[in-house]
């Protein structure tokens, strides 16, 4: 079976003063992304993590297709669904019960699929007195609630999920750990940011380390923590 991401390599620079005089690459730039490249089967379950400004976000707006590498290239194999910044791939001005169609529409579902996961998602978001408010209204831990629920309920094959746990309160938080792990017992793969480390353990296979856009360590979950609460890679 082929891997849903197989072979990535990717980079997103940003360009300093072009009048300055000519100087070595990584003077000239800053790179988001250098030189990483790793693999993940089918089924994993891949936690991304680092510190703020090491490049994980990028990472899964490429994988994503919202940012175009400047160099490289991924290759995804596999129905995916993404949830990124709160409110990705919403649109403010529609309400909660149009987006979820949306969102099926988006993950090439038809109407009669989405019929059927409707109730699951409105029951897990905890928005049905809201269900019909445009989400530009929604507070961010609505927009977290619903989003979640259709990443997870509308079952892409691939999930990209970045900081989920981040907003929300402790009851909601255990919610969405254990439909994630209900999640990864159903075999689709995921990647999955966080800088919940207990989260990080609990649900991923394993993990990769990225510092300053470069993998430190790509190895087994708690070996990869550890090293990151060292901080004997900075």
């Amino acid at each position: 079976m082929r891997a849903p991401f197989r072979r990535f390599s990717s980079a997103i620079r940003y360009g300093t003063n072009n009048h300055s005089r000519r100087r070595s690459e990584d003077d000239k730039y800053v790179w988001a992304l250098r030189n990483v490249s790793f693999e993940v089967k089918c089924g994993e379950v891949v936690g991304i993590i680092g510190s703020n400004g090491a490049g994980k976000s990028v990472l899964l707006k490429i994988l994503s297709r919202i940012t175009k590498p400047t160099e490289g290239y991924a290759e995804i194999y596999g129905k995916m669904g993404s949830m990124l910044e709160v409110g990705t791939g919403f649109h403010p001005e529609l309400t909660g019960r149009e987006n979820i169609y949306l969102g099926g529409t988006i993950l090439g579902m038809r109407r009669a699929e989405v019929n059927r996961k409707f109730d699951a998602i409105v029951a897990f978001s905890e928005v049905e007195d809201f269900l019909d408010t445009p989400i530009k209204h929604y507070s961010s831990g609505m927009n977290v609630r619903l989003a979640f629920a259709i990443a997870t309920h509308l079952e892409p094959e691939i999930m990209l999920l970045d900081e989920v746990l981040a907003v929300g309160d402790g009851a909601f938080k255990e919610k969405c750990l254990n439909k994630m792990k209900d999640v990864a017992s159903e075999g689709r793969t995921v990647l999955f940011v966080s800088h919940d480390m207990k989260a990080i353990e609990n649900l991923c296979d394993r993990a990769i380390l990225l510092s300053k856009g470069r993998i430190v360590i790509n190895d087994e979950t708690r070996k990869v923590v550890s090293h990151y609460l060292s901080k004997d890679y900075e």
